[in-house]
């Protein structure tokens, strides 16, 4: 265990200046983005108030208040969430390239450590999980900060304030923050058991490198046939016969095969394969 948390604490320092530029945009993005977005609302409602000579009221019934879900559809919102979720996505193949491709081949090093080659693969993982779960956290604070600052910027007579769960539970932050906790077993569980199928597929062309390549995508593709047996049985044999209840289980027992088998192999591969 003491190896493991050592070998995340230090994947984690690899990645974290990268991680707090990333933390700093978007920080900065939306809180410029709910300025920059009630400002135009004002202006549009002092353009429309004062000089089209239109009531208030007729205003508001026409555009409706501001509301913080207005700025959740804004790209200065949604643009620093999507930025991350890209580079991590890329981190997720870097955090394992980077140490066959360094200037001094890192990776020898980091398999002849001490200790199983199971824990580096499990490590990866946790360092992808932790950087995901910290973004999610930022905006879970970010969220009372910004509309703090939309109370600021816009005055009552033209604002809805809507509290956190309501913000939460809209559209547009659906998948970061699932109403339930099957969504939530769902997202990120399955986010989960597709890093490791991709580490897996990593570690085919690490092992076998051109045949790799190949043995990887029969892999993958078998990995993504595994998990949605249970829909498409459901859909094309069964005509939707399952509950919706069944079918979550019948799902969530197909990741976990997934993902054990993920977890098996790469472990295999780790051990008896790759070479230093």
């Amino acid at each position: 265990m003491k190896r493991y948390l050592k070998l995340v604490n230090f994947e984690v320092n690899r990645f974290l200046k990268l991680y707090l530029v990333l933390l700093g945009i978007t920080i900065l993005s939306q809180i410029i983005g709910v300025i920059v977005e009630s400002q135009a609302y004002l202006k549009r409602a002092n353009e429309v108030i004062y000089k089209d000579l239109i009531p208030k009221s007729e205003f508001i019934e026409q555009y409706g208040t501001m509301s913080f879900i207005n700025i959740t559809h804004s790209v200065w919102f949604t643009g620093p969430i999507l930025a991350c979720g890209v580079v991590l996505i890329i981190y997720v193949f870097f955090i394992w390239y980077r140490d066959w491709f360094g200037k001094n081949t890192f990776s020898y090093r980091l398999l002849m450590l001490p200790t199983a080659r199971i824990t580096i693969y499990i490590a990866k993982a946790t360092t992808i999980l932790l950087f995901v779960l910290g973004l999610v956290a930022l905006q879970l604070l970010l969220l009372p900060v910004e509309s703090q600052v939309l109370q600021l910027v816009v005055s009552s007579e033209f604002r809805t304030d809507l509290p956190i769960h309501a913000i939460v539970n809209s559209p547009n932050l659906g998948i970061l923050f699932p109403n339930t906790f099957i969504e939530f077993v769902l997202y990120y569980g399955g986010g989960m058991a597709a890093v490791f199928v991709v580490f897996t597929v990593i570690l085919f062309e690490r092992s076998f490198r051109i045949k790799g390549i190949i043995y990887g995508i029969l892999y993958c593709a078998a990995s993504l046939l595994i998990f949605f047996a249970p829909l498409l049985v459901n859909a094309f044999m069964l005509n939707n016969y399952l509950y919706p209840r069944e079918l979550f289980f019948l799902e969530l027992a197909a990741g976990l095969i997934v993902l054990a088998c993920a977890i098996w192999i790469g472990h295999f591969l780790l051990k008896n394969k790759i070479r230093v």
